[in-house]
């Protein structure tokens, strides 16, 4: 009979397939980088085969083989993760540990009322909390870290299960002198007439900005163009420079609603034209053997929305 590998084993190699670098797979699986690579190591012993192609210097490179046996290792370690899972959501549903990743631009503005309403519908759920960009908590929700997201799509979420929640309208938010003050909403192609204010690489609000500044006809036919004199960190550091006369930029209700403006010389107007809002919703795993508990959260979380005016 072959050994079989550990599940350890298995974890090093998805996060060296996601990764492609033996530092950062091992940051994520919580180990030594030489703890990791002397893993590996072992597992193409045990195998008999290499999955690494060590004759191109540093980089890591897969063999075939080592790609698909990465492939099947991300499959048996769901399957294997399943196990524990649904024997526990079978004995009592809404149960025990759920660990959620949020993105920055939903996370302090959503957080507070959340974890407020899972603590009422569901006291015996072990919360705990990561934010993160979308891309680092993707990879991590791919890799077993994180059980469920909440997300603002669009987003490049394939490989997951999404479930939305509802939209959320985009502002634009500019110094209280500015000419668009005048207006009731703003159009979408008048944003090329000044400076925006972006937030950095890595957050989809920046994604989804650029987008809407691309039906700007100015900016329509250069990438360039649409890049922003100054970005920002935050949605409250965003604030504070649109404050300082630095340029215009897009918001979402869910912050303003929340206060992020409040006290600062700012003006919110809506944005009117296409692709206009952002929609709130959730991720997992697919095929998750607790889909029917994050369907229920999805159902409770929904009740946050706000309500029309």
């Amino acid at each position: 009979m072959f050994p079989l590998p550990s599940a350890q084993q298995l974890r090093y190699l998805i996060a060296l397939s996601e990764l492609r670098h033996f530092g950062r797979a091992a940051a994520v699986c919580a180990v030594t980088q030489s703890t990791l690579s002397a893993g590996i190591m072992t597992l193409e012993r045990q195998l008999d085969a290499p999955l690494l192609d060590r004759t191109v210097g540093k980089k890591v490179v897969f063999t075939p083989l080592g790609h698909e046996i990465a492939l099947k290792a991300r499959q048996a370690l769901a399957a294997l993760e399943a196990v524990p899972q649904l024997a526990a959501a079978a004995r009592t549903p809404l149960t025990g540990p759920l660990r959620l990743g949020v993105i920055p631009t939903v996370g302090p503005f959503l957080i507070p009322r959340m974890v407020r309403i899972l603590r009422e519908h569901f006291p015996r759920l072990l919360l705990s909390l990561t934010e993160d960009t979308t891309e680092h908590l993707l990879e991590k929700l791919s890799l077993g870290q994180l059980d469920m997201l909440v997300l603002a799509m669009p987003c490049l979420c394939e490989g997951t299960e999404t479930h939305p929640l509802w939209q959320d309208p985009f502002y634009v938010i500019m110094p209280t002198n500015h000419p668009f003050g005048a207006l009731e909403s703003v159009p979408v192609e008048r944003l090329a007439e000044y400076n925006m204010v972006m937030m950095e690489d890595g957050h989809c609000l920046r994604e989804q900005t650029l987008a809407i500044c691309r039906q700007s006809p100015s900016r329509s036919g250069s990438e360039g163009e649409s890049e922003p004199t100054f970005t920002a960190m935050s949605l409250h550091s965003m604030a504070e420079m649109v404050e300082l006369g630095l340029g215009i930029a897009i918001m979402p209700a869910l912050a303003i609603d929340e206060g992020v403006l409040k006290n600062r010389a700012v003006l919110a107007r809506p944005l009117a034209g296409g692709g206009t809002c952002r929609t709130i919703g959730l991720a997992w795993r697919p095929r998750s053997p607790r889909a029917a508990d994050f369907t229920t959260l999805a159902n409770t979380l929904r009740t946050l929305a706000p309500q029309p005016n």
